[in-house]
């Protein structure tokens, strides 16, 4: 049997057309044949076994939920409405430049994609926090880290919830365009 890629190389457009009938299912060189006509749209074998959390509103509601802390991440886990089996990836700049969030974004997917079906809570929303060595950490640990951390997070053993955070500074007592307006500033006119 004989194929033909045809349409540019990009990831949606490969077409494959073979010489004889194709059945869907088939699979060629990492590639899967779906359904279709003559020319049959391969799509990617591995396809991902979550949905993708975009919403604001979602990432703030799992930080209600399960918190497990680790080395290299923290996983939040929280009880969607039935929506299914859900996961988001955060890393903030504190973690380094685009190019480092985006290797630890990467390295994320990976795992997710690898242990959720067979490790993920069912009907839950998992957020994957990262954190500063978290892109140093070798793969197969950060496997494991997160075997146990979906593990707790099962068992409802998560960590105590934050306290306030220690760094916080207290609200400013007035503004400078307050202390002009009560002319308290010397040197500017008061507002009037």
């Amino acid at each position: 049997m004989f194929w033909r890629l045809r349409g540019p190389p990009s990831f949606g457009n490969r077409l494959a057309c073979p010489a004889a009938p194709v059945e869907a299912g088939l699979r060629f060189a990492g590639w899967a044949i779906a359904p279709g006509a003559a020319c049959a749209r391969l799509v990617p074998e591995m396809t991902v076994p979550y949905q993708i959390l975009s919403r604001r509103a979602d990432f703030l509601a799992a930080n209600k939920g399960t918190r497990v802390a680790r080395a290299g991440f923290v996983l939040l886990a929280n009880r969607n409405a039935g929506e299914g089996v859900r996961a988001g990836i955060t890393v903030t700049k504190r973690i380094g430049n685009a190019v480092v969030r985006n290797r630890m974004k990467r390295r994320f997917r990976a795992l997710l994609r690898e242990l959720l079906p067979e490790h993920g809570l069912p009907d839950t929303d998992h957020v994957l926090i990262g954190r500063e060595n978290g892109v140093e950490r070798d793969f197969a640990l950060l496997r494991q880290e997160l075997v146990a951390a979906l593990g707790r997070a099962r068992e409802g053993k998560g960590d105590p919830p934050r306290g306030p955070r220690q760094g916080k500074r207290p609200p400013r007592k007035h503004s400078s365009a307050d202390r002009r307006k009560a002319g308290g500033v010397p040197g500017k006119p008061a507002a009037q």
